[in-house]
Order: structure tokens, then sequence, then C-alpha cells
């Protein structure tokens, strides 16, 4: 490709950072290149894993680096909300070796994406089968280690704004006895519960233990990834049960998203996890919570729900983030 800007598109979780060369053609397209996914947990700084990336990619990378990034983009210091990996701003380009960069809240880097996303790359999910709106606010969120939430607003003539939100970090909202169960053990360990501690990968662990606890049971400790497995597979029915606990309560979370935003023209279901679960979503209680909102149950049942089936929208918004920024 001629006249094309090359970036470093990073999305960085707390669980995987994730690297890719982007190619930004005069018209504004992106072409996307074969990601790479590192661990956080492998590397003690963001410094190192760069410096891993780079020596995977034969020593040398393009001068622009887009970052997306899962915390508040905020002062002269980023600090991640699951990991403890920390930014400076002023310091990107020296530590580098670039000339450029661009550093986005993760889920606003969806955000982008999600403005760029033609249907295809949508899965619907639940209220009226169409269309996103083509203008009004969009809620974008989703489960990983965290809970992120970002909203898209879109004028006419394809314009469109981004807000980075920490709509993860609002409180815990129980709607029946057992999830008022599940607050109050969480709360014996946190003084405030968000509603990440719940509707993230992690929280399955404190869905599942208290459901156990409930029916008197005593079960063998096990980890996220073994619970959403027997989970999502029906192997094992106490998980099963956790993985429904958890859909439904992500179901209340985004319509509280989506008046909050006024969202109406449509909800947006991004992130790894809610698209390896698609299918649990779309059987489980997700539709019913979304749309039980007292007196505005009628205005939630006209909003789209769907799920971003694209497999990298943080890369990719990252780079359309640095596209508007520098391009």
């Amino acid at each position: 490709m001629s006249g094309t800007t090359e970036i470093v598109a990073v999305d960085i979780g707390g669980t995987h950072a994730r690297f890719a060369i982007a190619k930004v053609g005069q018209d504004g397209t992106i072409e996307l290149g074969e990601p790479t996914t590192l661990h956080t947990d492998d590397h003690v700084s963001f410094q190192t894993a760069w410096e891993d990336y780079r020596e995977r990619s034969g020593g040398t990378l393009p001068e622009n680096v887009a970052l997306a990034i899962a915390g508040p983009i905020t002062g002269d210091v980023i600090r991640f909300t699951n990991n403890p990996w920390i930014i400076r701003p002023a310091l990107v380009n020296d530590k580098l070796g670039t000339a450029h960069h661009t550093i986005v809240n993760d889920f606003e880097a969806v955000a982008y994406a999600v403005a760029r996303l033609g249907e295809e790359h949508f899965v619907h999910l639940t209220g009226p089968d169409q269309p996103l709106a083509p203008t009004g606010t969009l809620s974008v969120l989703g489960p990983g280690t965290g809970l992120g939430v970002a909203h898209l607003w879109r004028g006419s003539g394809g314009d469109f704004r981004v807000q980075a939100t920490e709509g993860g970090h609002i409180d815990f909202a129980p709607v029946d006895a057992i999830e008022d169960a599940i607050l109050a053990r969480l709360r014996k360990r946190h003084n405030r519960v968000s509603v990440e501690r719940v509707v993230s990968g992690p929280g399955i662990v404190d869905i599942y233990q208290t459901l156990a606890a409930m029916e008197n049971r005593t079960v063998p400790e096990c980890d996220d990834i073994e619970i959403w497995t027997k989970g999502t597979a029906g192997e094992d029915s106490l998980a099963a049960a956790a993985v429904d606990r958890f859909c439904m309560a992500l179901g209340s979370v985004a319509g509280d998203i989506a008046l909050a935003q006024g969202g109406f023209g449509g909800v947006v279901i991004a992130g790894g996890l809610g698209f390896r679960i698609r299918e649990t979503l779309a059987s489980s209680g997700f539709a019913g919570r979304f749309r039980h909102k007292g007196r505005y149950q009628e205005l939630m049942a006209s909003i789209p729900v769907k799920i971003v089936s694209h497999p990298q929208p943080g890369l990719l918004g990252a780079a359309a983030a640095f596209a508007r920024q520098h391009l």
C-alpha cells in the first residue's frame, strides 16, 4: 500500500496486552495486521512488553503508537485499573523511540471501532432486530478483567463523538435476594462494591461461591476460567446457574447504563468474554433484566442490543483514534 501511515496499535487490559501494526490509507481505511498477545503478568512494565513485541517483530517498529488503556486517562501518571503498570504520557516517545502517540481509554477505543464498523460486525442479542441508529447516542460496554463503559454520539453526515467513562465503577444494585447475598459476600472484602466486582470475568467466582453457600454446599476452590468453562458447557449445574446469574446482572447493568447515558439508539456489548458467551447470553435472563426498568420497560424494549463480532475492536479503535488526532 502506498501513501499509508503505519501505527503500532496496542490494547492493554488487566490480563493481556495486544499489539498489531495498523496501516491507515489516504482515504482513512484501516488495515489491521495479525495481532500478538502478551500476558501482562509476564512483564514488569509496559516498556518491557513493548521491547518484547519489538524483538518479536524483527527489531524495528513504526514511529507512531496508539495506546488503548484499561483505566482513566488523566494526570501526569496513568495507572491501570487491573494491573500494576503505569505510563507517563510525557515520556512515551522517549521511552518507546516513537515520534507520535495517542492514548485513549480501552473502551473509548472500542467506541471508536463501533463508529467505523458495518452491520456485518454485530450480532443481534435482544430488542428490535434492526441496525444501530445512524444518529443519536449508543452505549458501549463489556466485561473482561473489569467492566469497560463508553458512549458514542452520532450526528448527521458521519460526524461522531466518543466519550470515555468509568461507568464500571458505579455501585452494584441488587435486584433480588440472590444478588443481596452476592453483595453481602463481597462487602466482607470491600467497603464499597462496584458493578465490575460482579459483572466481570473474575466476578463469576463470587457468584459461584455465593450460590454454593446458599445451598450449603462445600465446593472446591475454582478459578474463573474453570467456572466459565463448566458453566457454559453445562458440565456443572451450579456453574451454569452462576453463568446465568452473571448474564442477568449484565442485563441489569446494560439497561442502567443505557438509561444514564441516553443510549436509546442502541447498546453494544464488546470484549472477548461477551462474544464468547453470546449464545449463552441470548438464551439467558439478560433480555428480561435489560427491559426490567419499571415505567420505562417499553422504552427499553425498543432499544437494539448487539454484540461486537470483530476480533480486535480495541486495536482497530486505537488506530482510529490516532488517525482522528494526527492524520
